[in-house]
Formats: C-alpha cells, sequence, structure tokens
C-alpha cells in the first residue's frame, strides 16, 4: 500500500488532486476554530473543558462539525445542512413528479436538483444558526457551565443578524469548497469534509477515556476501547463490501449482420443497501422530543418524563425506541430508493432477464422478495452498531467519549472504502498494480 502512495504522488495529475484535497482539509479545518463575532471565546473554551459539556443532545451535530458547533465558529453548522437539504430533496423526488422528471433528465436534471440543494441548505443554515445562537444566549448550549449564559454578552439584535449571516456564509463555504474537492480533487467533496470532522474528534475522545479510566493510569480502558474499535472496524469492512448479486441475462439481437447482447452480468444488492441514513433518521427524530423538553420551562411531568427516558442515551427507553427506529427507516429509505418496477422494467426494455424468473412483473416481485430478504440483516446490522457506545462501554465509563461507534464508524468506513476504490481506478487506468494489492 505504501508503495502505492509512491506511486500515486509520482503521477503528475494524480499527485495534483491528491494535494489540492489536502489544502482544502486544511483550509477547512482552520475555519473550524476561527470564533464568530459577539462570541466570548475565553467563557466557550471554559464550558467546553469543563467534564459534561461535549456531551449532551448536540454531541452529534458538534461530531458532524469537527468539534466546531460547541465552539461557535464560523464553520460551527459544517456540512449538516447541506446533508439535510439532499435527504430532504431524495424523498421529495419520490413524492413531487416535477423533481422525479428532472432526475429523469439526466445532466441537466441533476444540475438543477443540485441547485435546489444549494437554495435549501442556504435556508437551512439561517434556520439552524438562529436556532444555535437562541440556543447559546440562553445558555441551553452549556447546561452544566456556570458561565454558559455569558458566552454571548451582547444580545442586541444586531449582534444577532450578525452572528447568524456569519455562520450561514461559512456553511456556504464549506458547501463550496466540498464541491471543489468533487471537481479537482479525488472522492465526494462532502464525504470528505464529513470524514475530515468526524476523524478530528478521535484524539481528544480517546484522549478523554485514558483520563477517566482507573486502571492503570486509564490505559486499560484505553486499550480495550481501541480492541473494541478495531473489532467494530472489521465487522462493518465486512458487512459494507457484502452484497448479493443476483445474475442478470441479455438476449442476443441481430441488427443487420452485426450481433449484440448476449451477455451476462449481475445487479448488485448490498447487505445495507440503506447506508448511514437510517441511524441519521433515528438521532434526529430521538434529539427533537429531548430538545423540546430542553427549552420548556416549568417542571411538567412530561418534561420529566422525557429528560430521564428519551434525552438519556444509556436509558432502556432510549435503547429500545433507536434500535427499532433504525430498523423502520431502513425499511423505509430501501423502498423509496430502490424501485424494483423500474428496475426490471429497464431490464425488459433492453432484452434483459434473470435465469428461472420470466421478465415483468414476476421479475418485479423476485426483486422485492430478494430486498426483503437482505434489508433484514442489514438493519439489525446497523441497529447493533449504532448500539456498540452503550452496550459494550457503558461498564467503564467510556460510552459517552467511544469514536468507533453508530454514525461515526459507519462513515469513517464507508468514506474510506469509496475513496480508496476511487484511487485505485485511477491508478489502475495508467496500468499501475493499484491502490489495494
Amino acid at each position: 500500500m505504501l508503495t502505492a502512495f509512491a506511486r500515486a504522488f509520482k503521477t503528475p495529475d494524480l499527485r495534483k488532486k491528491l494535494l489540492f484535497t489536502l489544502g482544502i482539509i486544511v483550509v477547512y479545518r482552520i475555519g473550524t476554530h476561527i470564533p464568530i463575532p459577539g462570541v466570548d471565546y475565553t467563557a466557550v473554551q471554559a464550558c467546553i473543558d469543563q467534564a459534561n459539556a461535549t456531551t449532551g443532545l448536540f454531541g452529534l451535530v458538534n461530531m458532524f462539525s469537527g468539534g466546531a458547533l460547541l465552539q461557535i465558529t464560523i464553520f460551527a453548522l459544517g456540512i449538516m445542512p447541506y446533508i439535510t437539504a439532499s435527504i430532504i430533496l431524495q424523498l421529495l423526488t419520490v413524492v413531487i413528479p416535477r423533481l422525479e422528471a428532472l432526475k429523469k433528465e439526466g445532466q441537466a436534471g441533476t444540475a438543477k436538483i443540485t441547485q435546489y440543494t444549494r437554495y435549501l441548505t442556504v435556508a437551512l443554515a439561517i434556520l439552524q444558526g438562529t436556532g444555535l445562537v437562541a440556543t447559546a444566549r440562553s445558555g441551553a448550549l452549556f447546561s452544566q457551565c456556570s458561565v454558559g449564559s455569558q458566552i454571548v454578552p451582547d444580545r442586541s439584535i444586531f449582534t444577532t443578524v450578525v452572528m447568524v449571516i456569519t455562520m450561514t456564509a461559512g456553511t456556504a463555504v464549506v458547501m463550496w469548497l466540498g464541491e471543489l474537492i468533487t471537481d479537482r480533487g479525488i472522492g465526494n467533496g462532502m464525504s470528505i469534509l464529513m470524514f475530515i470532522s468526524i476523524a478530528a474528534t478521535f484524539p481528544a475522545a480517546l484522549w478523554a477515556i485514558k483520563e477517566q479510566g482507573s486502571l492503570a493510569g486509564g490505559w486499560i480502558e484505553f486499550g480495550i476501547v481501541v480492541a473494541v474499535g478495531l473489532v467494530v472496524v472489521g465487522l462493518v469492512v465486512f458487512v459494507e463490501q457484502a452484497q448479493r448479486r443476483i445474475p442478470v441475462q441479455y438476449a442476443k439481437r441481430m441488427i443487420g449482420r452485426r450481433s449484440y447482447g448476449g451477455t451476462s452480468t449481475y445487479i448488485p444488492l448490498k447487505v445495507n443497501q440503506a447506508g448511514i441514513i437510517p441511524v441519521i433518521f433515528a438521532s434526529s427524530l430521538l434529539y427533537i422530543p429531548a430538545l423540546i423538553a430542553q427549552f420548556a420551562a416549568g417542571t411538567s411531568g412530561w418534561k420529566t418524563w422525557i429528560e430521564k427516558n428519551l434525552a438519556q442515551t444509556d436509558a432502556p427507553a432510549h435503547i429500545i425506541l433507536y434500535f427499532f427506529l433504525i430498523i423502520f427507516f431502513a425499511f423505509f429509505y430501501v423502498a423509496i430508493s430502490f424501485n424494483p418496477e423500474e428496475v426490471a422494467d429497464n431490464m425488459k426494455k433492453y432484452g434483459g432477464f434473470i435465469p428461472g424468473i420470466r421478465a415483468g412483473r414476476p421479475t418485479a416481485e423476485y426483486l422485492s422478495y430478494v430486498l426483503n430478504r437482505i434489508t433484514w440483516p442489514g438493519s439489525l446490522y446497523l441497529g447493533l452498531i449504532a448500539l456498540v457506545p452503550t452496550m459494550a462501554l457503558a461498564p467503564l465509563g467510556a460510552n459517552q467519549n467511544f469514536p468507533f461507534g453508530g454514525t461515526s464508524i459507519l462513515i469513517i468506513v464507508g468514506v474510506g472504502l469509496e475513496t480508496v476504490k476511487q484511487i485505485e481506478s485511477q491508478l489502475q487506468q495508467r496500468n499501475y498494480e493499484g491502490f489495494l494489492r
């Protein structure tokens, strides 16, 4: 692999792409440490240094921003508004005929949907930025911090508008940086930035586990966490690469004196066909009632119940509901992202068929049957991976800082594998041995 790295950097155009990608990453990481106007940076750092400041409701969003959310920097919102906008547009494509027609128009339609995604990203950034500023001003962002309500000393409307505009502009810049990586660098830019944001939190999380440990100065807990992390990574890599290949045969056609078709191929159906989307949906849905309860006044019964059962990640009600929501959203997302009838119609149009299955409706029914069969283990796998920090490491007290579970490891492994494949394909085009031997 090291030799392949050396060969990649010896290739002028590939070296240029890799260096450009690294340069954009450096710019992105610098932006995550520049505070926005109107924030007391000293008070923010004092709150972050407290033990419970980096855990709680905002942990997931803070992870996606590379730790920039709790520091309230210009890139505090990170890539989350774009991810949310992309998911919303993807779901609306199934519901709105106009978007579905644009999707079928090819490159021109895709460009139009991308433009809509950008507009929606800016709108969501304004909404989320306003919510973050209001949360910071009320002191709810650092509820365990004694100076949490003092991080925004100037509460005038002008200062609030400047803070929201700054974070919205930061989100637009992050979106632009991601598109630059996609066009001129290696891999999908948005995925790369998400990868970097999550990986940036690993060293601090691992060191926090070591500092909080009591066995041999925390090194035993540190070693156990690393070992569990390696096992989780191996399992995720194995399942993410697993797929069910459905054979497809194309009949021969004679056009003039030339013969077309007669080839054999397959339809790859991944075990985890839904990817990371079900975990994000489930986390977001559980995040909403906990956020409402945090802003609600008084000590009503429903607020107490939510704070005790849904806001606590190690509560039995939260674990059970989280697990079943992941399974539900896995089936839901697979149902809207893969249309067996459309695939069967396209196969029939080009003379393709599955051996032993009649073309048309029987093919669609067979694809639906296979898809439901493999979605069950895929959804159970997502649920188990998402609950690894809570279930396996709670006795060590390391579940809050464990970086190798749930959403983070799924994104890290998925983006890593995809980027490696792209580098390998470009090396193979130049007659090299490839990135992975």
